[in-house]
């Protein structure tokens, strides 16, 4: 994973995960979430294929959409241009506005692992093999990322 520091902006983030993904492997998103939060979005993706116009948006293998209205955090994931079925239950909601977060996906065997600050959300099992070919991790929504890593 390239560590792209201290990010700034709140423009979409987008970054590579070398070599694709792979069980033990963690992806970390830090940052704050705004004062007035609708939604934010994380997802572990495949590369989109073509340029311009013609691009493709590649298979998600994890998608975590943070509804702050609702306190939901949906899981879903996209197989060949088709979303599967969304995951919702969660046992707390650790995001409030205007409050930093650190959150964990841990990549095991047979599924992700999703923590916040330190403390288990959800999991979400694999849909999407082999995980070598998620090689993208994309961050957008109502937040300010403070450290992707």
């Amino acid at each position: 994973m390239t560590d792209k520091g201290n990010i700034r902006d709140e423009e979409d983030y987008v970054g590579e995960i070398k070599g694709g993904l792979r069980p033990t492997m963690r992806l970390v998103v830090m940052g704050i979430v705004h004062k007035q939060p609708k939604s934010m979005v994380v997802l572990v993706a495949c590369q989109s294929k073509g340029e311009g116009d013609e691009e493709i948006e590649g298979d998600v293998g994890l998608e975590l959409k943070v509804n702050f209205s609702q306190k939901a955090v949906l899981r879903n994931a996209r197989l060949s241009g088709q979303w599967g079925a969304s995951e919702t239950a969660l046992s707390f909601f650790p995001f409030a506005p205007g409050e930093p977060f650190k959150m964990e996906i841990v990549c095991e065997h047979q599924q992700f692992r999703i923590l916040v600050d330190g403390q288990p959300l959800c999991g979400f099992t694999h849909r999407l093999t082999p995980l070598a070919s998620l090689t993208a991790l994309r961050v957008h929504g109502d937040l300010q990322l403070t450290k992707v890593a």
